[in-house]
C-alpha cells in the first residue's frame, strides 16, 4: 500500500498573548509560540516547564495507600525481614526492581527479586512463586510494574500469610487486588497529580516515602533520590509515557545525571550504547540505543541479566553482561525483521484497505519476545491499531501484543471482547493478550469491526500537528537554542514542528548516505541548510526553484559542532507544494 500524504494542521499565527509570553520569559517568539500552543500560556507554568527541578517532584504521600505501604516496608527493613520484589520483564519492570532493591539495601534491608521469564512464565504474578517465597521465609512482597490485575495471586499470597504491596501504573479492573496497599496513580480514588507515571516512577515514589518514614536527613534523601532518577528516567522514556509534568522532571534531571555515572553496570551499558562518559544522552538515544539493549534480555532470554548488570561491582563482569545484551539486541533485530518481512509479503498479495480499520497478524512460531515491537512498526506504517500474535501449535494457543494509534483505546477494545480472550492487560496504547488458536479469525473480525465503528478512513492518514509557523528571519542561534531547551523530547513532548511557507529550493539537493539529502532553502533572501533523512526518493519534488512549504525541526548536531560550526541543524520532516506553486513532476501533494 502506497504511503498516504500527511495531513498538515498549522495553528494560526502568534497572537498578542504569545508575544506577551515571550516578553515575560525573556525569550524569542518561536519557543514562546511552542509553549503557548502546548498549553503553557502563563509565565509561571511556562517557567515551571522550563525549570523542571527536583523541587517540582510531587509529595509521594499523595499516592493513596502510601502511608501504609511505606510503613510496612520500613518495618521490614528495621526487622531485617526478607522482602521479595516481584517485577516485570521489560525495561520499566526491571528498572523498578533495581530502584526498590537499591533503596531497601541502602536502608539496611534485605531484598530478593523475581522477574518472570517472558516465554516460559508469561506476564503477571504467579501463585507458585509466592508459595516458594513463603517457604523461604519471605513475609512481604512488593510488586514492581505489575500486579494491578493479579487478584487471584494476591489472594493466594494472603492465604500464605504474606503481606503484598502493589506498585503499578497499568489500568486496574473494577475490583482491586486485596493487597495491604495498592500504589497506582490510576486506581479509583487516588488524587495523585501525575497520572502518567511509569512503573519505575511509582517505585521511585515508594523509595522516597521509605526514606521519609526512616527519617533520613533531607540532604541524604535528596541525594539518593537524585541518583535513582537516572534509572527512572531510562524507564520513563522506554515505557513511552508522556514526557510532561512530573515525568518531565524525572527525565530532564535523570538524563542530566547520566553525565556522571559511578555504577559499573550502568556505565558499561552506556558505553555499549555509544553514550560517551561526560555526555548526557538525549531521550532519543535512550529510546533507540539504551532501552533496546535492556529490553533484549527480557525479549530474547531472561531479564535477570539486567538486574545482575546493575548490581555487579566488577567492571569486567559489567562489560561482559553489557556485551551479552548487545548481542541479544542484534538477535532481536533479526527476529523482528524476519516477521515484518513475512507480514509485508502477505500484504503485497492482499493489500490493506479502508475496511481494515484494525489489523491482526498471526503466525506459527513467531518469536513472542518481539511481536510487540513488530506491532509498533506496523502501527506506524499503516496508522491503525495492530495486534501481532505468535501461535503455539502444541499448546493450541496464540499469544502476543498490540499497539494503537492516538484516539483509539486498545485496552477498552480488548475488554469489549473479553469473552474471546484467555487473558489480557495493558493500557490505552499497548496491551498483551492470549487466545485459543481456533478463535484468532473471530478476534480479527471483531477487532476490525470495533475499530470501524470508531475510526474513519481519514484517521488512517498520518498527520503533522505543527506548533507554529516560522520564517527564516526568526532562525537565529538564540532562538534555536531556546527551542532545544524544551527537551527532553518524546511522547507527549515531541520536537517542536514548525511550518516555513513559500520557501524556495536554492540549488540541487546533495545526496549522501544513498538515501538522504542535504539541501539549501531560501526565503525572503535568507538561506537555511537542512538535512532530509530518507528523502532521496522524493528528490524530484525538490528541483531548484521549486516553491514548497517545509515542515522543519531543529536538532543537536555534534558532528557540526566538532567541525567548528553551529551545534545544531535544521531537519526537513515533510514538504508540500506552496500555495499557488506549480505541481511537482509526479503531481503529488501533502494534504
Amino acid at each position: 500500500m502506497a504511503a498516504l500524504p500527511a495531513r498538515w494542521f498549522i495553528p494560526p499565527g502568534p497572537g498578542r498573548e504569545a508575544e506577551a509570553l515571550a516578553r515575560s520569559l525573556g525569550i524569542q517568539l518561536p519557543a514562546a509560540s511552542v509553549l503557548f500552543h502546548r498549553g503553557y500560556r502563563d509565565a509561571e507554568s511556562a517557567r515551571r516547564f522550563l525549570r523542571a527541578s527536583l523541587d517540582d517532584l510531587h509529595d509521594p504521600f499523595l499516592l493513596r495507600d502510601m502511608n501504609r505501604a511505606a510503613a510496612r516496608l520500613a518495618e521490614a527493613v528495621r526487622r531485617g525481614e526478607k522482602v521479595l520484589l516481584y517485577g516485570d520483564y521489560d525495561v520499566d519492570g526491571a528498572t523498578a526492581v533495581v530502584i526498590l532493591k537499591t533503596a531497601i539495601e541502602l536502608a539496611g534491608g534485605k531484598a530478593l527479586h523475581h522477574i518472570p521469564n517472558r516465554l516460559r512464565d508469561g506476564y503477571g504474578m504467579r501463585a507458585e512463586v509466592l508459595e516458594q517465597a513463603a517457604a523461604d521465609g519471605v513475609r512481604l512482597v512488593v510488586s514492581a510494574d505489575t500486579g494491578i490485575r493479579a487478584a487471584d495471586a494476591v489472594r493466594a499470597a494472603c492465604r500464605l500469610g504474606l503481606d503484598v504491596v502493589i506498585t503499578d501504573h497499568h489500568l486496574p479492573e473494577a475490583e482491586l487486588p486485596p493487597a495491604l496497599a495498592v500504589l497506582n496513580p490510576n486506581r479509583p480514588g487516588c488524587a495523585y497529580p501525575e497520572k502518567n507515571l511509569c512503573g519505575a516512577g511509582v517505585a521511585l515514589k515508594l523509595a522516597q516515602a521509605l526514606f521519609a518514614v526512616l527519617e533520613w536527613p533531607a540532604a541524604r534523601a535528596r541525594r539518593v533520590a537524585a541518583s535513582l532518577l537516572k534509572l527512572a528516567a531510562i524507564a520513563t522514556v522506554a515505557d513511552v509515557v508522556p514526557l510532561t509534568g512530573e515525568n518531565r522532571v524525572i527525565v530532564k534531571q535523570g538524563l542530566d545525571g547520566l553525565r556522571s555515572v559511578r555504577n559499573p553496570g550502568l556505565r558499561a551499558l552506556l558505553d555499549a550504547s555509544g553514550v560517551r562518559e561526560g555526555e548526557a544522552p538525549s531521550a532519543g538515544q535512550v529510546a533507540f540505543r539504551v532501552a533496546p539493549r535492556m529490553n533484549a534480555a527480557g525479549r530474547m532470554a531472561d531479564a535477570n541479566g539486567v538486574i545482575d548488570l546493575f548490581f555487579t561491582r566488577d567492571e569486567a563482569r559489567a562489560r561482559e553482561i553489557a556485551a551479552q545484551l548487545h548481542a541479544l539486541n542484534q538477535e532481536r533485530q533479526q527476529a523482528e525483521q524476519e516477521i515484518v518481512e513475512h507480514i509485508l509479503a502477505g500484504i503485497e498479495r492482499e493489500p490493506v484497505g479502508d475496511r481494515d480499520a484494525a489489523l491482526v497478524f498471526s503466525g506459527v512460531g513467531w518469536h513472542r519476545g518481539v511481536v510487540g515491537i513488530v506491532a509498533s512498526r506496523l502501527m506506524e506504517r499503516f496508522h491503525r491499531p495492530v495486534l501481532v500474535l505468535s501461535e503455539d501449535v502444541e499448546q493450541d494457543l496464540a499469544q502476543g501484543s498490540g499497539r494503537s494509534v492516538p484516539g483509539f483505546h486498545l485496552l477498552e477494545a480488548l475488554e469489549s471482547m473479553a469473552d474471546l480472550l484467555l487473558r489480557f492487560g495493558g493500557h490505552r496504547q499497548a496491551a498483551g493478550l492470549a487466545i485459543a488458536r481456533c478463535r484468532v479469525g473471530e478476534l480479527r473480525e471483531r477487532f476490525r469491526a470495533y475499530a470501524a465503528e470508531r475510526l474513519q478512513p481519514g484517521d488512517f492518514r498520518p498527520t503533522l500537528e505543527f506548533d507554529a509557523s516560522i520564517d527564516f528571519r526568526q532562525v537565529t542561534a538564540q532562538s534555536v537554542e531556546e527551542l532545544l531547551s524544551l527537551a527532553p523530547f518524546g511522547f507527549g513532548n515531541p520536537q517542536p514542528l514548525l511550518a516555513a511557507c513559500d520557501v524556495e529550493v536554492a540549488g540541487d539537493p546533495v545526496v549522501f548516505g544513498e538515501r538522504h539529502l542535504r539541501l539549501r532553502l531560501r526565503q525572503d533572501g535568507r538561506y537555511l541548510t537542512a538535512k532530509a533523512w530518507g528523502f532521496a526518493p522524493r528528490i524530484d519534488e525538490l528541483r531548484p526553484g521549486t516553491l514548497i512549504d517545509a515542515a522543519l525541526t531543529f536538532e543537536q548536531d555534534a558532528y557540526s559542532l566538532s567541525r567548528g560550526y553551529a551545534g545544531w541543524c535544521a531537519v526537513l520532516r515533510d514538504l508540500r507544494p506552496a500555495a499557488g506553486a506549480a505541481p511537482t513532476r509526479n503531481g503529488s501533494t501533502s494534504g
